[in-house]
């Protein structure tokens, strides 16, 4: 009995040891990513508290600084980002979800036409494989496009590197796309809950409560993105049924900010930096095609079924759920309606990525 729970013991301490836990450059990056926040709120740019440090931590990595962000820090950051979005969700999205359907089918088309220019882009004008360039072009999750490109035979360091800075790069440019066609300006402070020194105590006790019940909802159900799907619908169901109103302080959004803009920065760390800035440049013509083609559908779909381009064109971006989802946030467009796109856009890719390739195995083949 004791011997058990000895291993359990030692077992929940493994990730805290400090030769598992790189604490001098984790702590390193988040002091580079805090100065690139504060650069970019001086001169203020949009979303400061994620892009700055994205940028400054980009900047480090490729530079060689030894700096490095375990994934292990990024979970409760983004349960803390989820419970925040799931804050967002209202008793009157309920009768607007059935509208949502023609702009769910027009995603599909948009996979369909985006996902085909960027693997022709990266097999024809790259000259990658075209096993790494069907799954590095397929606009869904890294880790199984990685996966699955391993086992077809494809290099999973480029389809790992162009689904990164796909990402970082959709993430970093669209703010900046979105507050030039719309003039909305992105302010520093997160415009959701109050101060931490304001906040009744019962606002952490609803925050830890459906964070933590909620990442157990997301693994129970097997969603996509447990850590934030989970504690979005936990609090998504909080909120719809009025058990609370409650929203993170503030202070807190823009820690989880820092801390997934500094993992994100960091994705680079420690690669060639020769070798990264190629594939960076090849990821611009990728993100080109699909940043530009999200607008072509985003204009066409707003005249047909009347919703506004702002929400279509961050419902079809395929930057990072949370990521994506916090830009909305900041441009107080309906979070549930981005939500639910990216969710389907992951799904669906995951869902029918293998068998689209086995059938142009096919046709290659014949």
């Amino acid at each position: 009995m004791m011997k058990a729970v000895r291993k359990r013991l030692l077992r929940a301490y493994e990730p805290f040891r400090p030769d598992a836990f790189p604490y001098p450059n984790f702590f390193l990056a988040i002091a580079i990513g805090l100065v690139g926040a504060i650069v970019f709120v001086y001169f203020s740019l949009p979303l400061p508290w994620m892009l700055g440090p994205l940028a400054a931590c980009l900047l480090a990595s490729l530079a060689g600084v030894p700096v490095k962000a375990p994934s292990r820090v990024r979970p409760p950051m983004t349960m803390l980002v989820g419970v925040l979005l799931g804050a967002g969700f209202t008793p009157q999205m309920v009768s607007d979800v059935p509208h949502w359907l023609p702009s769910i089918l027009g995603l599909v088309l948009f996979l369909a036409v985006a996902a085909g220019l960027c693997v022709v882009y990266l097999h024809k004008v790259a000259g990658f494989d075209l096993p790494t360039s069907y799954f590095a072009g397929m606009p869904g999750g890294l880790v199984e496009m990685v996966t699955l490109g391993q086992a077809k035979g494809g290099d999973t360091r480029v389809i790992a590197l162009i689904h990164s800075s796909r990402i970082m790069m959709i993430v970093f440019t669209l703010p900046f796309i979105l507050q030039l066609v719309t003039g909305q300006t992105m302010t520093a402070r997160p415009q959701s809950g109050q101060s931490v020194f304001d906040a009744p105590w019962t606002v952490e006790l609803w925050l830890v409560a459906t964070g933590i019940a909620g990442l157990y909802l997301g693994r129970l159900l097997r969603l996509p993105a447990p850590a934030l799907m989970g504690p979005m619908l936990a609090s998504a169901v909080v909120h719809l049924t009025g058990l609370t109103e409650f929203t993170p302080p503030y202070e807190l959004v823009a820690l989880a900010q820092l801390v997934l803009g500094t993992v994100l920065g960091c994705r680079f760390a420690g690669a060639d930096a020769r070798y990264v800035m190629r594939i960076l440049s090849i990821s611009v013509g990728s993100a080109v095609i699909l940043i530009v083609v999200g607008l072509v559908f985003a204009l066409g779909l707003s005249r047909l079924i009347g919703i506004p381009v702002l929400d279509l064109l961050l419902a079809y971006s395929p930057g990072g759920l949370t990521e994506t989802s916090l830009i909305a946030l900041a441009l107080h467009v309906e979070v549930a309606f981005v939500a639910t796109h990216h969710v389907f856009r992951v799904f669906l890719v995951m869902s029918t990525a293998g068998l689209v390739f086995r059938l142009v195995e096919r046709l290659r083949g014949s």
